[in-house]
């Protein structure tokens, strides 16, 4: 009985598993006859049309703005270092980092005891020497009256002997008279000699004095230059920085011990490619005197100064490139030696040019005219510079026609577009930010107590930006800047 159960069962569950292979496969079947039917006749694809921002182009004269990044540098740079080796005994008041001083103003004193002592000896010896340089003269005037004495001597020896001579030619006198006379005469000649070579003597005594008067003052000059390089004077009017000494320290002879710079005369050093210095130089390849203005961005406020291209360096650099440009700044309050500023300079105008976004030049330098029925054409165009965002181009071959501002990989010659122009868009124009806010009483004393205390800002820059905060709406550029080196 149960196995004829069991029978039936399994039985009954191969029936079922037949039908669903033949439900399945009847399905199957269906599905084929549908996809190797078809579906009719497909439709008609239709064009798709991409929106693209259009400027019109327009030759007009165009004066290219040259942007380069350069540091600011003093032209009258002093390295102070100690004129002699000591003790510091004396310093100026306010003799620190950032202190103004006058031309000829003391810096600094160093322990003059040593120098004063041999200044004091070589005084000395300068009388000393002058004593022995009178009696030398006084020696040789009387060695001078000796002389004469004695030839005057020789002379009357002379004379009496002729005349003992002259008695004996006529055997008047004795020939020990005689004798006597020459001897009496030779003794005479002998003492000239003498009285010569004293005199010679004392010559060589006035020598040797006048050539130990002559070293004596050259000691004294020198002591005295010792004693005054003990003070240290500025050599103009400038700011004192990297200020080392201290009252009571020791220096070593030609230590450094700060620098002292002049605000006032500056300098800005920046660099430009190889064909924009061509651009800068005349035809006789010297540098214009291009008008430069310089530019410093301090929490959002400009600090600005004008000035003109002086020089440019004697060589490039190792692995450098282009050319290294000098500007002299005229009047250029709130710059420092050191700051990094970028520097605006205006190039010769350019005729028949257009101002295009960077954007709308491609990198083979064409751009997508707009052609009949809307449709893009690819034209070629010659880039003449490149400032900023924007490119300047020859406008001759495309004038008057529109192009697309902002290229993209969806667009290209033959793609059908739908314009969109600057004129729809200003007669709808868009919500822009606001230039100024209001703010809280809260925030505004946090920006405010912020620039109070920040030590790296340039006194006339700080008045400023204080001075924005103070009004009832404040630039919305300051306050951004502000608060992202707050960390807000």
């Amino acid at each position: 009985m149960r196995f004829l159960i069991r029978a039936v069962t399994g039985l009954f569950l191969a029936s079922v598993t037949l039908g669903l292979l033949a439900l399945a496969g009847a399905t199957l079947w269906q599905a084929v006859e549908t996809r190797m039917a078809g579906g009719g006749p497909a439709g008609a694809a239709r064009e798709r049309v991409f929106a693209a921002n259009v400027v019109t182009v327009t030759p007009e004269r165009i004066t290219p703005v040259l942007t380069a990044f350069g540091e600011v540098e003093s032209r009258r740079r002093l390295e102070l270092r100690a004129p002699a080796a000591g003790r510091i005994v004396a310093l100026a008041p306010g003799f620190e980092d950032g202190a103004s001083v006058a031309e000829g103003e003391l810096l600094l004193r160093i322990d003059p005891a040593p120098a004063e002592t041999a200044l004091a000896l070589a005084r000395t010896g300068l009388r000393e020497a002058e004593n022995e340089w009178v009696e030398a003269q006084r020696a040789l005037a009387l060695a001078r009256d000796d002389l004469g004495a004695a030839e005057k001597q020789a002379e009357l020896r002379e004379e009496a002997l002729a005349r003992q001579r002259d008695l004996a030619g006529r055997s008047l006198g004795t020939a020990a008279d005689r004798e006597a006379a020459e001897l009496a005469a030779s003794t005479a000649t002998q003492a000239v000699l003498s009285r010569r070579q004293a005199l010679m003597e004392a010559e060589a005594r006035v020598t040797q004095s006048e050539t130990a008067l002559a070293r004596q003052k050259i000691t004294l000059a020198e002591a005295e230059r010792d004693l005054a390089e003990t003070e240290l004077r500025a050599g103009f009017a400038g700011a004192l920085a990297s200020v080392t000494a201290v009252e009571g320290g020791l220096v070593s002879q030609n230590e450094k011990i700060g620098e002292l710079i002049d605000p006032t005369a500056l300098d800005v050093s920046f660099r430009v490619s190889t064909a924009e210095f061509a651009r800068l130089i005349d035809d006789k390849g010297q540098l214009r005197p291009v008008p430069v203005t310089v530019s410093l961005d301090v929490f959002g406020a400009e600090i600005l100064a004008g000035g003109h291209l002086t020089r440019v360096s004697a060589a490039v650099g190792e692995g450098l490139t282009g050319r290294l440009v000098y500007a002299a700044l005229d009047a250029a309050p709130g710059f420092r030696p050191g700051d990094f500023v970028s520097v605006r300079m205006e190039e010769p105008a350019l005729e028949n040019a257009a101002l295009l976004p960077a954007t709308a030049v491609g990198p083979a330098g064409t751009v997508l005219a707009l052609g009949p029925e809307d449709r893009l054409e690819e034209v070629p165009v010659e880039v003449l510079r490149r400032q900023g965002d924007d490119v300047i181009i020859d406008a001759r071959a495309i004038a008057g026609r529109e192009v697309v501002a902002e290229r993209s990989p969806l667009l290209g010659a033959g793609i059908k577009v739908r314009p969109l122009r600057r004129d729809a868009a200003a007669a709808n124009p868009a919500e822009e930010p606001p230039e100024f806010i209001k703010l809280t009483p809260e925030r505004r004393a946090e920006l405010i107590a912020f620039v109070e205390s920040n030590k790296f800002m340039p006194e006339e820059a700080k008045a400023r930006v204080l001075a924005q905060l103070r009004e009832d709406k404040v630039p919305v550029r300051v306050v951004e800047r502000l608060e992202e080196r707050m960390g807000g």
